[in-house]
């Protein structure tokens, strides 16, 4: 079926990509109809303590621009321009995150998701329905089945319902599709840092946070409101880890030993490790994202990742810039946007997914060692020498929108260009610029 002769596509899912991507297609003159299985986020409080906040980067803000959504989401966004690092003896190392002006912004995610679904629905076009679990699907019939016992008939259907998504696992049990959940052995508990009693941050309002301990450590993001949501990432097992914290009493002694300048922020500290429950953390991989031209996956329900490199929402929004794309041509059948979509997107999905798995690494161990802050300050020296040629991996993936997978192949060269000037040198200034020069101009072309 062409794009043109379709009366309504399906959406499963009315989180942040679902909602941005109804947007989208809504734009280009379809009508859409979005099952949500939770309840509408703008009529209440959304449900505390399962979500990290976001880190908005340029590929997810170049998706809202062509949305037209990113003047309203201006009004609620904060920005970072570095991490700071926090040592057990309280000692702060700031490490800017790039060139000068660039930053991430932290965005919380029921406020961002009503801009997107209010964005949807100005389109006139769609048609949101919450509190609608899919139950089962039937592709012979092209049905969805409900909970509530109902039934509806889709065209075509995109499964943007995350990474517990049902869509996924029914086109895995129609059809295999290659569908792999990977748990990491590590969960998260949300906490949080209120204002100070002036009313004003208790830390400095334009950094991400991060406590790193070697095998885990605590982030904070700044709010809106002047507070931060702070996430503590620790071993499901073992000690340290979440299982070794069974009662308040363990619970305060290891935040007073291991984060003794964060904890005296957190008043609610008790309720918070009470209420909070411990977040699942893994990675989705999936060898095929479609069947045919009926139905294909989308952001996390396709791709799931760990958010150590702060790319899920962005990556998710990619897809949908992707998607919006392909079918702005009305002549094309799904099948072939379907087909074009996967071979643009699922590398680049799998890529980000390492880089994701190797920055908890980073974040946890390597920011806090001598040698990772010696080649950090080489990567800014030549990214200043050469700006055409070398950007740390960490840029490329925040501020640009390099393909992933052409971001992952360049970060392996830059790696080595690092080892080779740095062998057997402790500073900066015995570097070997001529050497760098002819390194970077062999391995690496320009970028535009």
């Amino acid at each position: 079926m062409k794009v043109r002769d379709t009366g309504t596509v399906t959406i499963a899912g009315g989180g942040l990509s679902g909602a941005l991507l109804a947007a989208m297609l809504a734009e280009r003159g379809l009508d859409v109809e979005v099952f949500e299985r939770n309840a509408d986020p703008r009529l209440g409080d959304p449900p505390e303590g399962r979500s990290i906040n976001l880190a908005l980067a340029e590929r997810g803000c170049h998706a809202l621009r062509l949305a037209g959504l990113d003047d309203a989401v201006d009004e609620f966004v904060l920005p970072m321009t570095g991490r700071l690092m926090h040592s057990r003896d309280g000692a702060l190392t700031r490490q800017p995150y790039g060139a000068a002006g660039e930053c991430i912004w932290s965005s919380n995610r029921a406020q961002l998701n009503c801009v997107l679904l209010n964005g949807a629905e100005a389109t006139g076009r769609v048609r949101l329905h919450f509190n609608e679990r899919i139950e089962a699907i039937d592709w012979d019939t092209n049905q969805l089945h409900f909970e509530n016992g109902e039934s509806r008939s889709f065209e075509v259907l995109i499964g943007a319902d995350g990474g517990g998504s049902v869509v996924r696992r029914a086109m895995q049990a129609h059809a295999d599709i290659g569908a792999r959940e990977q748990l990491l052995d590590h969960g998260y508990r949300e906490l949080a840092i209120p204002p100070a009693s002036d009313g004003d941050f208790a830390m400095d309002s334009q950094s991400l946070h991060i406590w790193p301990r070697g095998g885990f450590m605590l982030i904070a993001l700044p709010n809106l409101d002047r507070s931060f949501t702070a996430t503590l990432f620790l071993p499901k097992a073992g000690e340290p880890g979440f299982a070794a914290l069974p009662d308040w009493p363990t619970q305060h002694a290891f935040m007073a030993t291991e984060f003794p300048d964060a904890a005296p922020l957190m008043p609610d500290l008790e309720r918070d490790f009470h209420d909070n429950p411990v977040g699942l953390l893994g990675t989705i991989r999936c060898e095929r994202w479609h069947l045919g031209g009926t139905a294909a996956l989308l952001g996390d329900a396709a791709h799931a990742i760990v958010p150590f490199h702060g790319q899920g929402m962005n990556a998710a929004f990619e897809d949908c810039e992707a998607m919006g794309r392909l079918v702005a041509d009305g002549e094309r059948d799904w099948a072939d946007i379907f087909a074009a979509y996967e071979a643009e997107r699922l590398a680049n999905a799998n890529a980000i997914a390492d880089m994701a798995l190797e920055n908890y690494r980073v974040m946890r161990e390597a920011v806090a060692d001598p040698r990772f802050l010696l080649r950090k300050a080489l990567e800014h020296e030549l990214e200043r020498r050469f700006p055409d040629r070398f950007i740390a991996r960490y840029s490329l993936v925040m501020f640009h929108r390099l393909p992933y997978a052409e971001v992952y192949r360049r970060g392996e060269v830059q790696a080595s260009i690092l080892d080779d000037l740095l062998r057997e040198l402790d500073t900066i200034e015995n570097v070997d610029f001529d050497r760098a020069k002819a390194r970077i101009r062999e391995s690496l072309t320009p970028i535009g």
